[in-house]
């Protein structure tokens, strides 16, 4: 999943990169790995639909920088979600944190997150979400405030896909709630 999920969201985003900050933004921006600050605040959460498996798949892209600072400040303890002495430790605090910032509701019902686990990638923290006994999606509503208590200029996309419909929209702090129809 987190293969195609990747392909999927390289270019719609790198999209609005360039629509963000153009090319003064693109040659102003700083990798997180880099341990300078970059110019933008985003994090990137992607809802498909699977009706064979009857499941909402979930990914949460967050640059890793900040995500580790966040559960630092926020779990008072030491942060590497890179190379961590504990990966375990790491999974509870990072399932923690999404659950008490995403939350979903399936045609006006609240839904429950099973945590698969994370994984970083290169400058971005994944983590993976999955709602179970899911068969059919005609109206979504998120609630996203992820890195909001950090970042007074946080911007959450979102992507949702049921089955050949894919929508997308953002959230610019302080908004946090948004609804998708299908």
């Amino acid at each position: 999943m987190a293969a195609s999920l990747n392909k999927w969201f390289f270019f719609p985003a790198f999209s609005l990169f360039l629509m963000i900050g153009g090319k003064k933004g693109l040659q102003e921006a700083k990798l997180p790995h880099s341990k300078e600050p970059h110019p933008f605040h985003v994090s990137v959460v992607e809802i498909e639909h699977n009706a064979t498996d009857k499941t909402l798949e979930i990914s949460c892209k967050i640059f890793t920088d900040d995500f580790e600072t966040i559960l630092a400040k926020n779990y008072n303890t030491k942060v590497d979600l890179t190379n961590p002495p504990n990966k375990a430790a790491m999974d509870t605090l990072v399932k923690k944190y999404i659950a008490s910032h995403l939350s979903l509701k399936v045609g006006g019902k609240a839904v429950t997150f099973n945590y698969i686990g994370y994984e970083v990638d290169k400058e971005a923290s994944w983590g993976y979400i999955e709602v179970e006994n899911i068969s059919s999606v005609s109206k979504l509503d998120v609630t996203n405030n992820i890195l909001y208590d950090k970042f007074d200029d946080q911007m959450n996309i979102m992507h949702v896909k049921v089955g050949d419909n894919r929508k997308s929209t953002k959230l610019n702090y302080p908004d946090k709630e948004t609804s998708f129809s299908f």
